[in-house]
């Protein structure tokens, strides 16, 4: 049996439940574990926990996951790759060395009949408006020129410092705040209002979620992050599931009746 695989939030560059380098190996643990019967891989953004991309200069680090995405998709698999609020100065290196194209925005996709709506998460949904000023900002062409012209050991230094500040700027993002305070879930809301999907899948929150939303059919799923959780999403071609790698006793947060517990 073939499935599709989603998973964000990894943060290569920061320490959580362990160091980087530990996470990476888990990481690529994981994917030899996926890659016989994976359709294709989505990962939803914030792969890195900072990254700038110069015209010839990469971050050093990552070399592991980047040689076994490539391996991924020289062996046939379809992998995307979302740019998230930590990695959102990725611009061509993975179209253009790996063959893994790149989106900035949620989009639209069928699979296995069903309808999914895709993407990091960040900035979606109501309030949130320092953050949305700040993406704005970013994502301006001058702003990525300037800071292009600064010494990659001082740009990148900057951008570890940024990334460290954002997290350390969201403590509520370890539990569930309830479907009016839920920003995903808002939007999830108010995208079924106009355009249906059978799931909306995320990364972004850091929590493992599968919420059923108010129409009784639909879903939204949060991949979670392997900062804490080490969980992913899977779809069998009828149905979705969150699952952890190589971590016990994960818990998946939203209604009682879609709250589930597995490990690969």
């Amino acid at each position: 049996m073939k499935y599709t695989c989603f998973a964000s939030d990894f943060h290569l560059g920061a320490d959580g439940l362990h160091d980087s380098r530990e996470r990476e190996r888990r990481i690529l643990r994981w994917l030899d574990h996926i890659a016989p019967q994976a359709e294709a891989l989505y990962l939803l953004g914030d792969v890195f926990d900072y990254w700038f991309e110069y015209a010839e200069v990469i971050p050093k680090r990552f070399v592991r996951l980047l040689g076994k995405l490539g391996e991924l998709r020289d062996g046939g698999v379809p992998v995307y790759f979302f740019t998230g609020n930590h990695d959102m100065w990725v611009f061509r290196y993975f179209e253009e060395e790996l063959g893994i194209p790149t989106y900035r925005q949620p989009i639209s996709r069928q699979i296995g009949g069903k309808r999914f709506l895709l993407g990091h998460g960040d900035g979606l949904g109501p309030g949130d408006y320092g953050y949305k000023f700040i993406k704005r900002v970013f994502a301006n062409p001058a702003c990525q020129w300037l800071f292009a012209r600064l010494h990659p050991n001082a740009g990148l230094r900057l951008m570890r410092f940024f990334s460290g500040s954002s997290r350390r700027a969201n403590p509520s993002e370890l539990e569930f705040l309830g479907p009016e305070r839920e920003w995903l879930i808002r939007y999830c809301h108010r995208k079924l209002q106009t355009d249906h999907y059978d799931f909306f899948v995320f990364g972004h929150r850091h929590l493992p979620i599968d919420y059923l939303l108010d129409n009784g059919t639909s879903r939204y799923i949060n991949t979670g992050d392997w900062l804490h959780h080490y969980s992913w999403a899977v779809f069998d071609g009828h149905d979705m599931e969150v699952r952890f790698w190589e971590r016990e006793g994960g818990r998946v947060y939203g209604q009682p009746n879609l709250s589930r517990q597995s490990s690969a």
